[in-house]
C-alpha cells in the first residue's frame, strides 16, 4: 500500500529562465498553475541552491530537519533553538506577482552564486533555483545507471 505524500505540491521538470536586474524570476507557467501565491525562499543547507516552499511544506521541512539532526527537537536546548533560528534567518516569505514572478533577495542569489542565468528544477514538494553553470556542473557529476543493479 502506497503512504500518502506529505507535500502539498508535485513538482517536477527543469526550466532555464533568467533573473532580471531587479532580481525576479518568472516562474514556469506549470508551477505558477499548482503554487500558492505565498511562497518561502530559503538557502538550501549545502549553499548551492535557493529552495522554494509553500509556507506549510516550509514548516515541515524545518521541522523533519530539525529531527533528522537530533533524533527530535527540544526548544529548552540552544543548540537546536540556534539551528531553527539559523534555518528561519536565511528564508524570505515572497509572493507571486500578477506576471507570476517572485523577487530574489540580493543576498540569497550572492550566497548560492545566482547572476542571471538560472535553471528551475521541480523537486516534488518544493522547487530549486539554481546558477545554471552550477547546476550543469552538479548534474553532468550524476551517472544514474552506476546505480542500477
Amino acid at each position: 500500500m502506497e503512504s500518502e505524500s506529505p507535500w502539498h505540491i508535485d513538482l517536477m521538470g527543469s526550466y532555464r529562465h533568467k533573473v532580471d536586474a531587479k532580481g525576479r524570476l518568472a516562474l514556469p507557467a506549470q508551477f505558477r498553475k499548482a503554487l500558492p501565491t505565498d511562497l518561502v525562499v530559503t538557502v538550501d543547507n549545502r549553499d548551492q541552491a535557493l529552495r522554494v516552499y509553500d509556507p506549510k511544506d516550509f514548516n515541515r521541512w524545518v521541522e523533519q530537519f530539525l529531527v533528522d539532526c537530533f533524533g527530535k527537537f527540544d526548544s529548552s536546548n540552544t543548540q537546536h533553538e540556534a539551528v531553527k533560528r539559523t534555518l528561519k534567518a536565511r528564508s524570505m516569505p515572497v509572493t507571486v506577482d500578477t506576471a507570476g514572478r517572485i523577487s530574489l533577495s540580493k543576498a540569497q542569489r550572492e550566497k548560492v552564486g545566482i547572476d542571471s542565468d538560472v535553471v528551475i528544477v521541480g523537486n516534488t514538494g518544493y522547487f530549486e533555483i539554481w546558477d545554471a553553470s552550477s547546476f550543469d556542473h552538479a548534474t553532468e557529476e550524476i551517472d544514474l545507471a552506476a546505480f542500477m543493479r
